[in-house]
């Protein structure tokens, strides 16, 4: 379910994922196929983790990256979960092929 919150976004955010439901900032982000594909790779990943452990992991993720950057927006770009997303958002069909837990790959890759 896509829902249109314009208010629960910073700067250049325009889509979050909250299990079940992906989050855009726009009515017209309801039509960014790039955009909701992203999002539904998160639910995915958010879906194998059982939801909780998700957010867990993609927060410590974050907050071990920010140090070790010193920048808090190049470890969000670092975080294994998002990089899948950006290495695949614009393949319209990986959701549908992609193997569980395939975020594993994206850890420790420069």
């Amino acid at each position: 379910m896509i829902l249109v919150f314009r208010h629960f976004f910073r700067k250049n955010y325009v889509g979050l994922t909250l299990w079940p439901f992906i989050i855009v900032k726009e009515d017209s982000h309801k039509d960014d196929v790039v955009l909701i594909n992203h999002e539904k790779i998160h639910l995915k990943q958010q879906s194998e983790l059982l939801v909780l452990p998700f957010y867990f992991w993609y927060m410590l993720e974050w907050l071990l990256r920010t140090l070790l950057y010193l920048d808090s927006y190049r470890a969000y770009q670092n975080i294994s979960f998002e990089r899948e997303a950006y290495a695949n958002e614009m393949d319209l069909g990986y959701t549908d092929r992609r193997k569980p837990y395939s975020f594993l790959n994206y850890i420790f890759r420069p």
